[in-house]
């Protein structure tokens, strides 16, 4: 059976402290009668025995010895999904496949050994073996300009062509819209997300400053840093879900808010996209409780402060290192400058009045946030001064004067006020 008429397929896992997958269960994947897709998930029996196992979701795919399903997300469970390609690596997965049509089941079983998180998929009930070798920060200029020759669509659909082959350099199941690729140096693994030709601004160097203006807020931002190929600035976010040993990689379980939300992607149906529900979701699924609620409310601070109207329940994230959950670093910040003055709304809700990305707003759910609204106050009047330094970091970080000008009008726009 190949990948391209499988319905079923194994799940693999890595634990805690181990750096080779073992199988955690079976994941099968059925039309209905009524043409929606059905997904099936059972945790094997020797893995359930094993007194080391870890669930996947703590919510919704509880260690059991019960046959889960869903009709959600086209039938894949979300953390199942949230191991599988975003966007960028989806557009890659086709190219290389040079066919359309796949199904969600391909996705799964075509995407690569460094997909986010603990999980891996295949049709051997054994694991392969994990992946020893990455594309290096020195392959960085080759990845740049075979970014570019995707994006432009100057990528034919031939699978025998070298730069088809040259593709699966570029796979990554790291989320997102931009172009980007895992690298490794010396330090450990790297997601390296590139510029384009059509952007507005340089966007590698703006998300690192705004990396660093969110830690100068204090939120637990990703660690990023710069590098220079080809004439074009690259963004390096080390990722939090690998820490290297001289065994090989130690892996986190990671699933997405939407995940824990349990919503659907499409944001046309983004009922449940909610910050406030988040805050109350996250309760059952993190150790820390009060700890993770009250940063979560910096970042929705935040988020409105340097209007990052980008903040979908797939930039958020949890991952458990060890045996307990915790709110994961932040990650994709980007500033957006639209022209409203008086009212800008956030992808999720963050209070009474739905997605307004107003102050009053945001305050006014503090106590689900853990808050009393003291506290609340403070941390906003706070964030909102250190946000107020928005030019000196973005300057600071090398963003030309141009650029700083063309992004100006996201921080602390009037209507957040008002």
């Amino acid at each position: 059976m190949t990948s391209s008429d499988a319905r079923e397929c194994y799940v693999y896992i890595t634990l805690p402290g181990e750096v080779s997958a073992i199988t955690a269960g079976r994941f099968v994947l059925e039309q209905t009668r009524t043409g929606v897709p059905l997904g099936r998930f059972v945790y094997g029996r020797t893995y359930l025995d094993n007194p080391r196992a870890v669930e996947i979701d703590p919510v919704e795919l509880k260690l059991s010895r019960r046959t889960y399903e869903t009709v959600r997300l086209k039938g894949v469970f979300g953390a199942l999904r949230d191991a599988g390609p975003d966007y960028w690596g989806r557009r890659v997965i086709d190219k290389h496949a040079a066919k359309t049509g796949l199904g969600e089941m391909d996705y799964l079983l075509e995407s690569p050994d460094d997909r986010a998180g603990a999980l891996g998929f295949g049709l051997n009930q054994v694991p392969p073996a994990p992946r020893r070798a990455f594309n290096k920060t020195l392959d960085l200029e080759k990845l740049q300009l075979l970014a570019d020759a995707l994006v432009k669509d100057e990528i034919p659909a031939d699978p025998a062509t070298p730069q088809v082959q040259d593709l699966l350099l570029l796979e990554t199941s790291m989320g997102g819209a931009r172009p980007k690729a895992v690298v490794e140096d010396e330090k450990g693994l790297w997601i390296a997300k590139f510029s384009r030709d059509d952007d507005r601004w340089n966007y590698p160097r703006v998300e690192h400053a705004m990396l660093r203006l969110a830690r100068a807020c204090g939120i637990n931002a990703a660690d990023s840093r710069l590098e220079t190929v080809a004439g074009k600035d690259v963004l390096l976010i080390k990722r939090f879900d690998r820490e290297k040993t001289d065994a090989g990689y130690l892996r986190a379980r990671m699933m997405s808010a939407l995940t824990v939300l349990r919503a659907e992607e499409d944001a046309t149906i983004r009922a449940h996209w909610s910050y406030v529900v988040l805050a109350e979701e996250l309760r059952r699924v993190v150790a820390e409780p009060k700890k993770d609620a009250r940063e979560l409310f910096r970042r929705m601070c935040f988020n409105a402060l340097i209007s990052n109207l980008d903040d979908h329940p797939r930039n958020h994230a949890f991952i458990a290192r060890e045996q307990h959950w915790s709110l994961s670093p932040a990650y994709d910040l980007t500033p957006s400058p639209v022209v409203s003055q008086d009212h800008r709304g956030l992808a999720m809700e963050c209070g009474d009045q739905g997605r307004f990305a107003n102050a009053k707003n945001i305050l006014s759910q503090h106590a689900r946030f853990l808050l009393e609204r003291d506290e609340a106050e403070k941390i906003a009047a706070e964030m909102r001064e250190q946000v107020g330094h928005w030019y000196d970091v973005v300057r600071s970080s090398g963003v030309s004067e141009n650029d700083a000008e063309t992004i100006r009008s996201a921080f602390i726009y009037p209507g957040f006020s008002l």
